[in-house]
């Protein structure tokens, strides 16, 4: 074969290639909010179910976009669920217990399954108690014992603020930021890799920041700072009060 007809041969097939490519690009239509994919395979079943999001995907917008909601709850919860009754598969004394209690008690789980408990079940666990915490409430603050007791430790609320934007700023990769109640009663702030959880060390979450990529890169790329900002524009402060009061 000639030059020319072998360069004309992979101009062709060059063509027909990119004409593939377009054509799938062009039938994979992108799916409203709120609608999946058909599935390729049930998901596992096991004693651990996805909450509801108690809220529309779009009801913190213009501070958290509806679909980085609909993929953080729907997608990524919901893979910590999926892989958490996975693990407990064939483990009926785990698979009896709460999230809270597993996470909580993670030296007594066997170690052929700790990790996966540790990951999964902390993804649930902090998830589940993140969702609540959300709600539009734009220039709410704490109220009651919370916020007595905030004063307290950081003299201010906007003290308090900046430290929480400190810490959730200041951790490496992903993981989380959280205003915590200890033992004693006082409040504090630490972070966490990962999907680790305060509860693991008896420490009871009050109100946290997801600093994941996950839960923020759609709308805010790398600007994880103005990601902090309007957490604060979405905090439920309403509600953690009011549990803080309960669980006194």
């Amino acid at each position: 074969m000639s030059s020319v007809s072998r360069r004309t041969a992979i101009m062709q097939i060059s063509a027909l290639a990119g004409a593939a490519v377009l054509a799938e690009g062009l039938g994979a239509e992108r799916l409203p909010i709120g609608q999946a994919a058909a599935p390729s395979a049930a998901p596992p079943t096991g004693p651990f179910t996805l909450p509801p999001l108690p809220y529309a995907y779009d009801a913190l917008e213009p501070y958290f976009d509806a679909e980085t909601m609909h993929l953080h709850h729907d997608k990524h919860h919901q893979a910590y669920v999926n892989n958490l009754n996975i693990a407990v598969a064939g483990h009926p004394e785990l698979a009896s217990k709460t999230v809270f209690e597993l996470v909580a008690d993670l030296a007594a789980i066997s170690e052929s399954v700790r990790t996966a408990i540790r990951n999964n079940g902390g993804g649930h666990a902090n998830h589940s108690l993140w969702w609540p915490m959300l709600s539009k409430r734009d220039g709410s603050a704490p109220k009651g014992e919370l916020a007595k007791m905030i004063d307290a430790r950081f003299g201010t609320f906007s003290a308090f603020q900046d430290q929480l934007t400190k810490a959730a700023l200041s951790v490496f990769g992903s993981g989380w930021a959280w205003l915590v109640k200890l033992p004693d009663g006082a409040v504090d702030i630490e972070t966490a890799p990962n999907q680790d959880t305060p509860l693991t060390v008896f420490h009871k979450p009050i109100i946290g920041v997801d600093v994941w990529e996950h839960a923020y890169y759609l709308k805010y790329q790398n600007r994880r700072a103005d990601y902090v900002k309007a957490f604060f524009q979405v905090a439920n402060w309403d509600y953690v009060s009011g549990e803080f009061a309960r669980k006194a």
